[in-house]
């Protein structure tokens, strides 16, 4: 198995010349003077080597021994420890983290590219960092000073790790049923007890400390609290004194990620602190949900792009059959990607790729303008963030998902056997639609909240804004615009009408959403592809405009009209899905 290759060229290319990283740089005052692309490139460049050479060798072998629990411990498989403390020591855990408490300050543009190469190598190695950045961003956001002071620099440094604590049995994505309970202390503390189910990361040996970040209840009320909980004591000048009443019940074996601990938590009278306001529990937790929700796609994505990369070079090694029209070589044999439906499959899985590269890092952009902007700039980042949240986590999680399957196809029966790695990549990626909020959940989200929650303004903004880009190419003919525009109005209008019949029918939307954030996800991957053309016309590499063109024209013609698809599906069965009696089913 070759081993990973980040790909650098486009990655660089997004940020360049798509999205003009250097000039929202030199607009944000907290990046202005931290970072420019030559940063960039060599935070990138050493990234790379970091993915391709440190994380990606212990990605088969992890998921051979998986984690074990053992003695009250869970024990991540070899190499593991040794990977992590080298990741932490240069500062990747903390890269986008808060300067002010020892994170690197890095813009979450840049971030993104680094967690795909992350997940592109080992997808359970990655979880660790990220859910750890995730609870960091949490607690800086929400938390007290005293708080910030006292658990941030552990979490960005890597010495100490992180987690997020939100689902019991009973309580899955519906988490008013909660049963943790959280007792006010006299020193403003609080004592937790109560058991978590599905903890990624919960436990392990990776770092000296875990800081959980448990949602629970206080006494007599309904409202949900979010709070602090870390398994060793920290003192207030952050050092470590005494066990916290944190345990681990037990493991769950799982279909894939077998090197990420997944566990069940118990919290015996464990001491905690509140972050926020009491009650307010959930909107402390979606701070870390948003970013990790955007991760999770991105490990759908990184998952791609390894995919892409092992059937590439597998269809460029395996000889199978001649061409159509007689072997180009002269030989007996030529190898898989010679035929027409290898190519299919390869660049389908290339064009989601490429365009999800540039959803994520679009994203990430909207998120540092929501962050760091002031004004209007601000305020109108902070709507796209709302609205591509729950797309950058179902649409790319989904095409990983599909996406990995198609570069198993290519394998033949070699993708169904463990020894080629790709069915590895299978089962990794499978989790990415499930969790962080089903992708179900998420389309309710994108067509219930986020788009007729404010009777379609914002994405009637955000797709208004998109034909006034592509008005403006110059590099793309009319006729490919006009693919756009058309299916543009096409979605405002299915959205209104969506919107229109919301109250008379109440399941509509349950019922059509994944239908219509499918459709808006090819949609706005075609706007992708024409930006990208755009912008490659004055690329230092003719071939690199080149495979560009040809690219988005195969996106174009075989990708792009399932958006006429889905709108379809949209209002269609939704009578017969909702008239069938429970016992029907």
């Amino acid at each position: 198995m070759n081993p990973y290759q980040a790909p650098l060229a486009d990655m660089n290319f997004l940020l360049e010349q798509v999205f003009d990283a250097s000039n929202t740089w030199e607009k944000l005052p907290a990046f202005a003077e931290s970072v420019d692309m030559d940063t960039a490139q060599a935070i990138m460049d050493e990234a790379s080597k970091i993915a391709r050479d440190l994380i990606h060798p212990i990605n088969r072998s992890g998921d051979e021994q998986g984690v074990r629990h053992q003695d009250d411990r869970v024990i991540t498989p070899d190499g593991y420890q040794a990977v992590y403390q080298q990741y932490a020591e240069g500062g990747w855990v903390g890269l986008c983290g808060d300067p002010e408490y020892g994170g690197m300050g890095m813009p979450k543009m840049l971030g993104v590219l680094v967690d795909e190469m992350g997940y592109s190598a080992c997808n359970a190695f990655t979880l660790y960092g990220s859910l750890t950045a995730g609870a960091a961003l949490c607690i800086n956001a929400h938390g007290s000073e005293q708080l910030k002071q006292q658990f941030l620099p552990g979490l960005y440094s890597g010495e100490w790790a992180g987690a997020m604590d939100m689902t019991e049995p009973q309580a899955g994505s519906d988490l008013r049923n909660i049963r943790t309970k959280a007792e006010p202390q006299e020193d403003g503390s609080y004592l937790i007890t109560g058991s978590k189910i599905f903890i990624t990361g919960g436990d392990h040996d990776l770092t000296e400390n875990i800081i959980h970040l448990v949602l629970a209840k206080l006494p007599d009320s309904n409202g949900i609290s979010l709070f602090l909980v870390p398994k060793i004591n920290v003192d207030e000048a952050g050092q470590l004194t005494t066990p916290n009443g944190v345990t681990v019940g037990s493991i769950e074996h799982k279909m894939g990620l077998k090197g990420s601990a997944t566990c069940v938590m118990n919290y015996d009278n464990a001491r905690g602190f509140l972050v926020g306001k009491p009650n307010r529990g959930l909107i402390c937790m979606f701070t870390m949900m948003n970013y990790e929700r955007l991760a999770i796609g991105i490990q759908g994505l990184g998952s791609s792009q390894a995919a892409y990369q092992m059937a590439s070079d597998y269809a460029k090694e395996r000889t199978q059959g001649i061409a159509a029209g007689g072997s180009p070589t002269g030989g007996d044999c030529d190898p898989i990607i010679v035929h027409g439906d290898v190519r299919r499959m390869l660049l389908t899985i290339r064009c989601y790729t490429e365009a999800g590269r540039a959803l994520s890092v679009f994203t990430g952009k909207q998120l540092d303008l929501a962050k760091h902007a002031e004004g209007e700039t601000r305020d109108k980042a902070t709507r796209y963030v709302g609205l591509l949240t729950p797309v950058a986590k179902a649409f790319l999680s989904d095409r990983g998902l599909d996406m990995t399957v198609m570069a198993q196809q290519v394998f033949g029966g070699h993708g169904y056997i463990r020894e080629t790695g790709i069915e590895q990549l299978v089962r990794d990626t499978r989790i990415a639609q499930i969790y962080e909020g089903t992708n179900g959940i998420q389309a309710i989200d994108f067509l219930g909240r986020k788009t007729t929650g404010d009777n379609v303004k914002a994405l009637s903004e955000f797709i208004n804004e998109l034909q006034t880009e592509m008005a403006s190419f110059e590099h793309v003919s009319d006729s490919d615009k006009l693919k756009i525009t058309q299916r543009c109005e096409t979605l405002l209008t299915v959205a209104q009408l969506i919107n229109d019949k919301k109250v008379a029918q109440p399941a509509l939307i349950n019922s059509c959403a994944v239908d219509f954030l499918d459709a808006f996800g090819h949609l706005v991957y075609g706007y992708f592809w024409l930006l990208m053309v755009e912008k490659s016309v004055d690329h230092q590499d003719p071939l690199f405009a080149k495979t560009k063109v040809q690219l988005a024209d195969f996106y174009l013609a075989k990708l792009l009209p399932k958006v006429d698809y889905h709108l379809a599906q949209v209002s269609a069965g939704d009578a017969e899905i909702m008239a069938m009696d429970l016992t029907q089913f």
